[in-house]
């Protein structure tokens, strides 16, 4: 990961030439580069790396297949449930036709 350098003394100068006290051209430099500095170490630890990213596409995969392997046991299941249904179904209306 790339690390951008700020260049405080060229801003503060800047902020002098513009009207601003020295104090306040230090002090908004420094600020400045502090968050600077936050922000891309924030960066470095939360940014997703290609293997980051690989590794996550293989576990999806792997999840994915299992829920597949789950949706046809459960389709499975169903048939039987269903058939065995409808078995009790043509009996019941074959008892009924009978009276």
């Amino acid at each position: 990961m790339t690390t951008t350098t700020f260049d405080t003394l060229q801003y503060a100068k800047k902020l002098k030439e513009s009207g601003f006290t020295e104090q306040q051209a230090e002090t908004q430099a420094e600020t400045l580069k502090q968050l600077a500095d936050t922000t891309n170490n924030n960066l470095s630890t939360h940014v997703a790396t290609k293997s980051d990213i690989e590794l996550l596409r293989r576990d999806a995969k792997a999840d994915i297949e299992l829920l597949r392997k789950d949706m046809s046991s459960l389709k499975n299941e169903l048939i039987i449930k269903v058939g065995g249904m409808l078995v009790v179904a043509v009996g019941v209306l074959a008892a009924i036709i009978k009276l």
